[in-house]
């Protein structure tokens, strides 16, 4: 089974959690930008209140065909316990009839918060979620030094 690995990363334990399940997996993994970089102000006041809202973001080209994959796989991190806005916009991007895994982490004070909605949005592309699970990383927020 083809598989791709999307995942987005503000402080860089989803980025290593994608790592690993790419290696585990032999999946070919795609990091995803955000066409504006965050402050880490920035991810806790306005990116709290889109993730709580549902908001997409505008985010870089991801450069991969994902017509091509069977699964995709979708990580990132949970902000005011819903799943950091790029994980809209990349939900946007999947085509119809893909079995989808989520993951998201969390460093211990924001559990996710209804994850029957977050599969919903999935659903709605026409995708099935064959997995979700959080990643407790005990890592708290920070920005990502590149």
């Amino acid at each position: 089974m083809k598989t791709a690995i999307l995942y987005y990363t503000f402080g860089g334990a989803t980025k290593k959690e994608a790592e690993r399940m790419a290696r585990e997996l032999g999946a070919v993994s795609y990091r995803v930008f955000e066409a504006r970089k965050r402050s880490l102000i920035g991810s806790f006041i306005p990116g709290g209140l889109q993730a709580m809202h549902r908001k997409a973001v505008k985010i870089k080209p991801l450069g991969a065909e994902l017509a091509g994959f069977d699964r995709i796989v979708i990580g990132c991190p949970v902000w005011a316990a819903y799943p950091a806005p790029a994980f809209n916009s990349i939900v946007e991007l999947l085509p119809a009839g893909k079995e989808v895994e989520l993951f998201f982490c969390e460093g211990g004070s924001d559990p996710l918060a209804d994850e029957e909605g977050t599969k919903a949005l999935v659903e709605k592309r026409g995708c099935k979620v064959v997995s979700c699970r959080v990643v407790s990383t005990g890592e708290k927020p920070s920005k990502l030094k590149e």
